[in-house]
């Protein structure tokens, strides 16, 4: 088992490499071809072979990054539709960066047609290298046999998330801990590719953890809470024995100083570049139904602070004239065409670029909630306070690496592994992955039309217990 899970991941990295190694040729041909006479015609550059190594050195390292950064080394773990916008993306931005790279050594705007043409034709190897890796990979590696072990709760929706992957992932068998212990551990040892320790008690999922460890059983583990604070905790070494720290603190000083200032970089530069399509969108909203142009709504940021949320008005002008809050469902009627258009492209979202100027939010951190949805999830979880500690976000860690109708539990887990593990790198990294997301139909998906939030009555899996 240990030499099929290092074959396929020496097989990933081949891959990976091979495709990025494809990509810079392309880049190499058209810089021989296009830019490097052009700049040799004008007098700009008189290279020699060191020097053409370095320019396509440069962009290999760039295109590096970008797919290190988005996800394209992760062929065969991601959908391959994922793995092809990761590499669009991360194309996209070598190019664009490489482009005025050019442009400097040029001291003027150099024609854009070349780089386009690089863009178009790895585009097109893109598609058909993903399919093939894909192909091949899963041909070579069939899906995991899966033994699912579960308390009391329902386990429909991660048994739907796992069959949602069948070319990856396969549930052999599902198993509830009340069988007792003893038949679990005889299941385990039987021919399974992993196990999934999903809702049950801490102590017997710590007592199963550690007999896998030792029998070199590959675990998935729903985490708890507790967990997930645990994870971001500082090892100290005061005595003679491992102690974790987790502050009471959720942001250093100095993070929130750098936070800040990269809000208010970010918010007026974008506030500039939007400002055409702002005034577009304003137009077009107001010449639909002559209603508001901007939807102000109450929400919560740190400290569960109270402030007035902008966004461009999606909807009717009487949505929630019954007065009770809701969340969009799937194919709501009380969107507009504008409304729809808007939302699916994320630009109802740019006059929050306000708030964040005036420092109501960050670009990333906990989406914010109104006070009294906040009130409903605190019944359902306590733990939902913690989310406040930071201020909210135009996007954060739940919205890149989940969905619009993600459980609020599993929301809760994401944004507090987001606190727990904050660095100012972290930051960018979400900001460059939420472009990424805006792009996936599923990210804007909404709730069932029989929810108000985002908890699922039938599921009653949200309320946080730490059993």
């Amino acid at each position: 088992m240990k030499r099929i899970e290092s074959l396929k991941r020496l097989i990933i990295l081949q891959l990976s490499f091979l495709g990025l190694l494809v990509h810079t040729g392309i880049y190499a041909f058209f810089w021989f071809e296009e830019y490097y006479p052009f700049l040799r015609f004008h007098g700009k550059a008189n290279f020699f072979r060191n020097g053409h190594l370095l320019i396509i050195l440069i962009y290999f390292v760039l295109l590096f990054f970008f797919a290190s950064t988005y996800g394209v080394l992760k062929i065969g773990y991601l959908k391959p539709v994922d793995v092809f916008i990761s590499e669009f993306f991360s194309l996209l931005f070598a190019n664009v960066i490489s482009y005025f790279q050019i442009s400097l050594m040029a001291n003027w705007v150099v024609n854009v047609r070349p780089i386009g043409k690089v863009m178009l034709i790895q585009t097109v190897f893109s598609i058909v290298w993903v399919y093939v890796c894909n192909k091949c990979y899963y041909k070579a590696f069939p899906p995991r046999n899966i033994l699912i072990i579960h308390g009391e709760r329902p386990i429909d929706d991660i048994v739907a998330k796992f069959e949602s992957r069948q070319e990856k992932y396969q549930i052999s068998r599902s198993m509830n801990i009340s069988e007792g212990m003893e038949a679990v551990k005889k299941e385990i040892l039987k021919d399974y590719g992993a196990v999934v320790l999903w809702d049950i008690p801490v102590s017997d999922r710590n007592y199963l953890l550690k007999f896998c460890y030792s029998n070199s059983v590959r675990v998935y583990m729903m985490p708890k809470i507790s967990d997930v604070l645990v994870k971001g905790a500082d090892q100290l070494h005061l005595f003679d024995t491992p102690i974790y720290l987790t502050r009471e603190y959720a942001l250093k000083i100095e993070q929130r100083l750098a936070k800040r200032f990269i809000d208010l970089i970010c918010s007026v530069l974008l506030l500039v570049i939007a400002s055409p399509f702002m005034l577009i969108t304003a137009i077009a909203i107001k010449a639909y139904d002559g209603g508001p142009v901007l939807y102000k709504q109450i929400r919560c940021t740190m400290g569960r602070r109270e402030f007035y949320i902008l966004k461009f008005r999606s909807m009717k002008v009487d949505a929630e004239k019954d007065g009770v809050a809701r969340l969009a469902s799937k194919n709501d009627s009380r969107i507009t065409p504008i409304g729809r258009f808007i939302r699916a492209t994320r630009i109802d979202e740019l006059p929050q670029l306000f708030n964040i100027l005036r420092g109501e939010m960050s670009f990333i951190g906990p989406r914010p909630e109104r006070p009294e949805i906040i009130d409903q999830y605190l019944e359902e979880m306590p733990e939902f306070a913690f989310r406040m500690k930071v201020k909210a976000g135009l996007a954060g860690y739940a919205q890149v690496y989940g969905k619009y109708n993600t459980t609020p539990y599993d929301k809760l887990k994401l944004d507090l592994t987001y606190i727990e593990q904050y660095t100012v790198w972290l930051d960018l990294k979400l900001m460059l992955l939420t472009l990424k997301i805006l792009i996936k139909p599923e990210s804007t998906e909404g709730v069932d039309s029989s929810q108000t939030t985002a908890i699922r009555k039938s599921a009653g899996e949200e309320k946080g217990a730490e059993e």
